[in-house]
């Protein structure tokens, strides 16, 4: 099934998870659990949209830099939770531009080669395997029915791909959905894309520059494969790491299946 794309006039890849089914047959609630990008561009009108769609809590992945150039904007009557994966933005390199730029003219699979190594880190770092369980915290309190969890990082592709994976996988989604909801994405980040393939070309970007950017801002089957594999390879299957790197206990997964599922 489609994903269910948000009206939100000054953001992107804003979507409810509601509809997806999982291996039981049952249907994950809509206006329960909400994926997307950065919250600094919303307009008045879109925090209000927010508000109304029944947004009770913000969870904010994104590394302290980026929450300091750009706050969210937090809808009323949200709580909000700073839950940073990385201690900086490794869904970026972290060189200065002009390191970067050097790099990447020379090498077209710069920007690829570092989203594959930042899908195995964010598996196995400590501090994102403790965001990530204090995500699953905040999901377990979440037990209004018209109360939806938000969570977000700044393209809404990465950090909260790989959290998206996770909850899906809890919930028993069929790991064939799970993979087309994170390859999606591509769909609803074309307009920021484009802008930073504008910025770099303007700046004297090549096309091995160009072919970087555009590996950072998009999703790969390939990069998911990577956070993948590192997990069979260290914890033989989701379901052990669920377990064991986050925590997440039997009693646990009723209940989010309880909380998000229905017949």
């Amino acid at each position: 099934m489609a994903p269910t794309l948000l009206n939100i006039h000054h953001g992107f890849n804003f979507r409810d998870l509601g509809g997806y089914t999982n291996q039981d047959g049952q249907r994950i609630k809509s206006h329960r659990l909400i994926r997307s990008g950065k919250l600094d561009l919303l307009s008045d009108r879109d925090v209000q949209f927010l508000t109304d769609y029944g947004v009770k809590y913000d969870v904010d992945f994104r590394s302290p830099d980026e929450q300091k150039e750009a706050p969210d904007r937090v809808p009323v009557g949200a709580s909000y939770h700073f839950l940073p994966v990385f201690p900086v933005d490794e869904t970026k390199v972290t060189k200065t531009w002009e390191e970067e730029q050097r790099e990447f003219a020379k090498d077209a699979r710069g920007g690829y080669k570092n989203m594959i190594r930042t899908y195995a880190e964010m598996v196995l770092l400590p501090d994102a395997q403790k965001s990530y369980r204090q995500f699953f915290d905040l999901l377990l309190s979440n037990d209004g029915d018209k109360s939806s969890l938000l969570f977000h990082c700044s393209a809404g592709k990465d950090r909260t791909g790989m959290g998206a994976v996770y909850l899906l996988s809890a919930l028993d989604v069929d790991p064939q959905i799970i993979r087309s909801d994170y390859i999606t994405t591509n769909e609803f980040i074309q307009y920021p894309l484009h802008q930073q393939l504008d910025a770099i070309r303007a700046n004297g970007g090549n096309q091995n520059t160009q072919q970087s950017i555009r590996d950072l801002w998009t999703v790969k089957e390939d990069y998911l494969d990577s956070a993948l594999s590192t997990i069979s390879a260290h914890y033989g299957s989701m379901h052990r790491y669920l377990e064991q790197a986050l925590q997440l206990s039997a009693n646990q997964v009723a209940d989010l299946k309880q909380l998000y599922l229905a017949e």
